[in-house]
């Protein structure tokens, strides 16, 4: 290894752990705001909490990897070009993309450790966090029994204390109803003038002593007397000492089966990815090929003509018209027609000359139930449609956000070399170090990276993208960008260009002394 080399990778890797931290502290604690109304209040120990942010931790890294580099490589080329070794080495012909080279290969292996990351261990602490979360999110809250409040916590009991002592075991005033016999009792009240509550050393019960007090009850009545009174008695016990103890066993966290969650996107590596989307596609041309063959089926049973000898009600009644007509004498009055059937408003307001091509292959009789069990199976054609339409609809939509996140895999493994690029050229421009200007610089073009992200992923899922072009897009956009940054840096030309700006100022200048001052 080079001596020039080893200084830059010296001077990177230190920035790179301190800018890693921070934009993992920052991404952390973003997080933490959506899921801390779920973890507040439910006596959570030290070491499942740190047991979930290492997860969360995990699961973010990828995003944390690209700002790392960016900032510690506007640093590292920020600090060579303020201390004038950048120019040094320059002058000594060492061109600007040699310097980097050490950087390029670190960077090239981030990008390998952010790409391990996303198709291996972010899937799995994915399914850590989201089943831990799960369990915290089901968990009851904590136990705290305040003054003055209704307390539920335990089923079946409702617990009040008047007032509470400073070691939060002495009570007063106590007041406990039992609702765990509510079949047999009406009433079943405790009250008492003093008490104490203690959990016991293995945290498994808790206990209340209670000291004069008594035990109202009043059962529920089987029979009515015959005044109407319940007849039941009402007991009233008094007592010197009474103990309830309660378990604390559904106040503990449970451990959910962890294969209920694998099926979700975020936690499925690139290989099940695509086999999903596979799957997804193969579900969406079966839909498709049952909704065609439904069609079908209906248009070859409305195709077939109505056979009134397979009708009884129909064949009834041409058996009564038929004794109508052959007795009918002269003089009688004529034989009503067929009465049409209820049909709706639709089709009724509409001629039954629109129907004449159809009609000739029918006799006048039928018309009126034809018109009425297409009108029917129309209704019936379309819901099925809309059915069908909704689940592909569904798994389409699904299919778009698992190839999104397939290939972002790839993009946030890409923009870890990108931003190299963009910071080292940046930093040798700006020639400032330290964590003032980098993390400004920084910012920007994270943010850039970040809003393009969100945007490209919105227009996935509205199909207007697809998602592998939805993915690379901001990688591609910030190429250019990096190339001309780079372009920049080796001819050793300034951003732009304040010439212009500082002459326009001094002639401003020179007006308004010589308009105020007189000089």
């Amino acid at each position: 290894m080079k001596k020039i080399d080893k200084l830059v990778l010296t001077s990177f890797f230190g920035p790179f752990l301190v800018s890693f931290a921070i934009a993992l502290f920052v991404l952390i604690m973003q997080f933490l705001w959506l899921y801390i109304d779920d973890m507040a209040g439910k006596g959570i120990g030290l070491l499942i909490l740190l047991e979930v942010i290492g997860y969360m931790s995990i699961s973010i890294f990828p995003m944390a990897l690209p700002i790392a580099v960016l900032i510690s490589s506007v640093m590292v080329m920020g600090n060579l070009a303020e201390r004038y070794e950048l120019s040094s080495m320059k002058s000594a012909g060492v061109s600007l993309l040699r310097i980097m080279g050490s950087l390029i290969i670190a960077s090239a292996l981030i990008g390998v450790f952010s790409y391990v990351c996303s198709d291996y261990l972010s899937p799995l602490a994915n399914l850590k966090f989201k089943s831990r979360l799960y369990d915290i999110r089901k968990q009851k809250p904590a136990l705290a029994i305040e003054e003055g409040v209704f307390n539920d916590d335990f089923r079946q009991f409702i617990i009040r204390i008047g007032d509470k002592a400073k070691d939060n075991e002495t009570i007063r005033d106590v007041f406990i109803e039992d609702q765990s016999q509510l079949g047999r009792l009406k009433l079943n009240e405790i009250m008492a003038d003093s008490g104490q509550m203690f959990t016991t050393k293995d945290g498994r019960f808790f206990v209340m002593n209670l000291y004069n007090g008594a035990q109202y009850q009043e059962p529920n009545p089987t029979r009515l007397r015959s005044d109407g009174s319940s007849g039941a008695p009402f007991i009233r016990l008094t007592f010197q000492s009474w103990t309830k103890v309660w378990e604390l066993s559904e106040f503990e966290m449970s451990r959910t089966d962890e294969d209920r969650f694998k099926g979700q996107r975020s936690m499925q590596t690139i290989k099940e990815l695509r086999q999903s989307i596979d799957s997804l596609y193969r579900e969406m041309d079966e839909q498709r090929r049952d909704m065609a063959d439904e069609l079908l089926t209906t248009l070859k049973r409305l195709e077939n003509k109505p056979d009134a000898r397979k009708d009884p009600i129909e064949q009834e009644r041409l058996r009564q018209d038929s004794i109508l007509r052959a007795n009918r004498k002269p003089g009688d009055p004529p034989i009503p027609e067929p009465v049409m059937p209820d049909l709706p408003r639709q089709a009724l307001k509409r001629p039954l000359t629109e129907y004449a091509i159809w009609a000739e292959t029918f006799e006048p009789t039928y018309l009126p139930r034809l018109i009425q069990d297409a009108l029917v199976q129309l209704r019936l054609t379309k819901t099925v449609v809309e059915r069908r339409s909704n689940q592909i609809e569904y798994r389409r939509k699904e299919a778009a956000k698992m190839g999104y996140e397939l290939y972002a895999k790839y993009s946030f493994a890409i923009v870890c070399v990108i931003f190299l690029f963009i910071g080292g050229p940046m930093g040798a421009i700006i020639r400032k170090g330290g964590f003032g200007y980098p993390i400004l610089v920084s910012i920007v073009f994270f943010v850039t990276f970040i809003m393009l992200t969100i945007l490209c992923r919105k227009l996935a899922e509205a199909y207007i993208l697809t998602p592998f072009w939805a993915a690379m897009v901001p990688s591609i956009v910030l190429v250019p960008i990096a190339a001309f940054l780079t372009w920049r840096a080796l001819n050793d030309t300034a951003m732009f260009s304040t010439d212009r700006i500082d002459r326009f100022a001094l002639r401003v200048r020179r007006y308004l002394e010589k308009r105020f001052l007189g000089s």
